[in-house]
């Protein structure tokens, strides 16, 4: 495929789609930020590409999209074969388009990021998925021969939905077991819908139906079912079983009245703005807490995050969103530092978001009543490089100050754990909780469980929807690998 002009970037700057007012999101509006593009604002960023013949975008992917190419199939108007071709590679493109920090992956290594603006490719890649389901598109199996086998997945969050679409276009019968009564693990659950539309993963999963993925909702795999019952029942296992495990701090005062951590308090504010009842009984606890736990009211007070990763902002925009009068993030680094999006970073921001950098958190202040009152902070200087080069944060001595606030919302991020439930099965744990896969002798993604195998949070670690996607889609094709030679196996 050759470009008409390749120069195009030089008579057209990068545009974003349109967003809702800042006013508007100030005043409670959940609807996702960024509008989508038309057909010809779509080419006319798609065109933006320089071809530059070594696509660092694709690369800095981890589903190594076929970006430069796509883009070019946008400018021809040939959005069918782009949406192919997008899900060639990536199981959950319209997710990863919405939520991707494009800024530290395929944008941040485009050629033109470094003074033209990089192609705008996070938003071009949702307009094609978007605007090809609306046109009818669907996965084409026709030619997918059934192999007769079946895997279980356990867990229907990114690594779980990734593994089942490849397991089906390998002519594998997948069966997903979620605790929730809907898909999408955090995609549904956790993450806003002002990032994230729920009739997003509504379709998507009727996409999955349509390729005959069943589900089996509502089910909790280590209760209401055993991982021994599932390998009685199917040919593999796969789990996707993420990282819920809530890392607090150990802050003195942090089970004072008006601390909450972030995961609970995303969930349940979700359900709230989806018009999901949390006192449903299929609504289930996340890994021990109670996810009905009672939200106070924001409105009108000041609320303090602690964490500068993505749930951290997702945790501040939402305050923002109901109502808080004062909005504060602090993180214990300076803002070059921060693991989150620095395009979030910026929206928070927009949105009225204060940011405290370089003060960690000492203790949770209280008052006669157990109430929060503030947090005890100190002021910190980036260390001595640690064998990563990451500087840890070191304490000012005679720093400390309070910052006043009424709640504070702990965003310290996550971590996997391997319950009983799958030792008993033979699962291998690291101390942190991690499963362990892949090594000597065995396939990438297999456990010491030759017939279990696992990936995404719940083997690496929290980390972002794309690498789960990855893990999950790379896990199917071990699993295809493992169960292809068991079948040749039998023959011979």
């Amino acid at each position: 495929m050759s470009r008409a002009n390749v120069f195009q970037f030089l008579d057209l700057p990068r545009e974003m789609p349109r967003r809702i007012p800042v006013e508007l999101r100030t005043a409670g509006d959940w609807g996702e930020l960024y509008g989508r593009f038309g057909a010809a604002e779509a080419r006319h960023q798609a065109g933006r590409c320089l071809d530059c013949g070594n696509p660092y975008c694709s690369w800095k992917c981890p589903v190594h999209n076929a970006i430069p190419q796509w883009l070019q199939l946008v400018q021809e108007n040939r959005i069918l074969e782009a949406a192919e071709l997008c899900h060639s590679t990536n199981p959950l493109p319209e997710v990863c388009g919405r939520v991707c920090p494009q800024d530290r992956l395929c944008e941040g290594s485009c050629t033109l990021d470094d003074g033209f603006g990089a192609v705008t490719i996070g938003a071009v890649e949702k307009y094609i998925v978007d605007t090809a389901l609306d046109q009818g598109w669907r996965p084409d199996l026709s030619d997918v021969q059934p192999t007769g086998c079946r895997v279980a997945v356990v867990g229907a969050g990114p690594a779980g939905i990734a593994c089942a679409d490849r397991l089906a276009r390998a002519g594998i019968q997948a069966v997903v077991y979620d605790r929730y009564e809907q898909i999408g693990g955090l995609l549904q659950f956790g993450i806003p819908t002002f990032k994230l539309d729920k009739a997003v993963i509504a379709r998507r999963r009727q996409v999955l139906e349509g390729m005959g993925i069943q589900f089996r909702l509502g089910v909790e795999v280590g209760r209401d079912v055993t991982l021994e019952q599932l390998l009685d029942e199917y040919d593999a296992v796969f789990l996707g079983t993420g990282a819920y495990r809530y890392t607090d701090g150990g802050l003195p005062g942090q089970d004072a009245e008006g601390v909450l951590p972030a995961l609970p308090f995303l969930v349940q504010n979700g359900r709230i703005v989806t018009g999901t009842d949390p006192a449903t009984a299929q609504s289930r606890p996340i890994a021990g807490w109670e996810d009905r736990i009672r939200l106070p009211d924001l409105g009108g007070r000041r609320v303090l995050v602690l964490g500068g990763g993505d749930t951290g902002m997702d945790c501040v925009r939402s305050a923002i969103r109901l109502g808080a009068g004062r909005v504060t993030c602090a993180y214990r680094r300076d803002e070059a530092s921060m693991p989150g999006s620095a395009r979030e970073v910026a929206n928070a921001r927009e949105e009225g978001v204060r940011f405290l950098f370089n003060r960690q958190p000492l203790a949770i202040e209280t008052d006669e009543h157990n109430r929060v009152t503030g947090v005890r902070m100190v002021e910190t200087r980036p260390g001595e490089p640690d064998a990563r080069g990451r500087r840890a944060p070191v304490p000012i001595e005679g720093s400390e100050s309070v910052i006043g606030c009424d709640v504070v919302i702990i965003a310290f991020g996550f971590s996997p754990s391997v319950p009983e439930w799958m030792r008993q099965a033979g699962i291998e744990g690291t101390a942190n909780g991690r499963i362990v896969t892949g090594g000597p002798g065995r396939l990438p993604y297999q456990t010491a469980n030759p017939r279990v195998f696992a990936g995404g949070d719940a083997v690496r670690g929290a980390d972002l929807v794309v690498t789960a996607v990855a893990e999950g889609r790379d896990a199917a094709a071990s699993i295809a690998q493992a169960l292809a030679g068991q079948t040749a196996a039998v023959a011979a």
